[in-house]
């Protein structure tokens, strides 16, 4: 299958698993949907270390391993959070920050130069996000135009999902460093089989032990769905990757955006479609300035 499809088939993923976690683990902990997440892709995508093994890598591959292992937790316990309080609409399409973060990392902190072009980006993300919360403006006036952006700061989930486009502008710097000793592969099969066995560890830590195992096997098919939509994300991720470079990939990918919106309307209904379809579109087409 070529790249495009696939990029748009793991979006699409993506977006399923979020709506479904919504959907039905309402009454679920952000830790406890973090857990189900992790876990059942873990047990699916197991034996890609048998077919995929890892390589002979230096000490520094597993120093970088365990920074970001605890920053792709903390960033899936805002994400779940974020997801399950507030609309997908209004926290989704914050995930196009990441880029931008990193960006701007990179010229803060390395004196790398932002072109025209990404500078464009960033300004058409930052728009999306200012159209995003509009309707929170009311009435015009002399603040009109800054309620908005005051609006951002008041939504908890919008919060959050900031916090997850920050971490996870650090752990896709630190997945970049870990490829240059492992095949694309073998190291999603060593990343997410240890994250599902991080995030046992960690529940395992702060729970009773016989609740593990009454969250896992609380609800087995819905546990199941939302873990075979994880891992076909992942999947479907490498195998775009393998066809094409990674900045026209993520590009497609961030269309989950859309996809999580659509949902929102579709399953939970969620107000200004349009709208926020076409804030979203500018968040997606920012980002897609700013990869290529």
């Amino acid at each position: 299958m070529a790249w495009l499809p696939l990029a748009l088939l793991s979006a699409f993923s993506l977006a399923s698993a979020d709506a479904c976690s919504k959907k039905f683990l309402p009454s679920y902990r952000a830790r406890e949907m973090v857990l189900v997440r992790f876990a059942y892709s873990a047990l699916l995508l197991a034996p890609l270390l048998y077919f995929s093994p890892l390589p002979a890598v230096p000490p520094a591959f597993w120093g970088w391993l365990a920074l970001a292992l605890p920053l792709e937790i903390l960033a899936m316990l805002l994400y779940m959070q974020a997801i399950r309080d507030s609309p997908l609409s209004l926290t989704l399409p914050y995930l196009a920050f990441t880029p931008v973060f990193t960006t701007l990392a990179g010229y803060l902190l390395l004196g790398e130069r932002i072109s025209t072009q990404g500078l464009l980006g960033i300004v058409l993300v930052v728009s999306g996000a200012y159209l995003l919360n509009l309707e929170a403006s009311g009435t015009p006036g002399r603040d009109h135009l800054s309620k908005p952006l005051r609006a951002i700061a008041n939504e908890r989930g919008s919060r959050m999902m900031l916090a997850v486009a920050i971490i996870y502008g650090l752990t896709s710097v630190i997945g970049k460093i870990e490829l240059q000793y492992a095949s694309p592969w073998s190291f999603a099969a060593i990343y997410f089989v240890l994250l599902g066995l991080l995030s046992l560890v960690l529940f395992a830590c702060s729970s009773p032990r016989p609740r593990v195992l009454h969250v896992l096997g609380r609800k087995p098919a819905i546990h199941l769905l939302i873990g075979g939509l994880f891992t076909a994300m992942i999947v479907t991720h490498f195998m775009a990757l393998e066809q094409v470079a990674t900045a026209y990939m993520i590009s497609a990918k961030r269309t989950s955006i859309l996809f999580g919106m659509l949902y929102g309307a579709l399953l939970f209904g969620e107000q200004g479609l349009l709208r926020r379809l076409t804030a979203g579109a500018l968040m997606v087409v920012g980002v897609t300035l700013l990869a290529v």
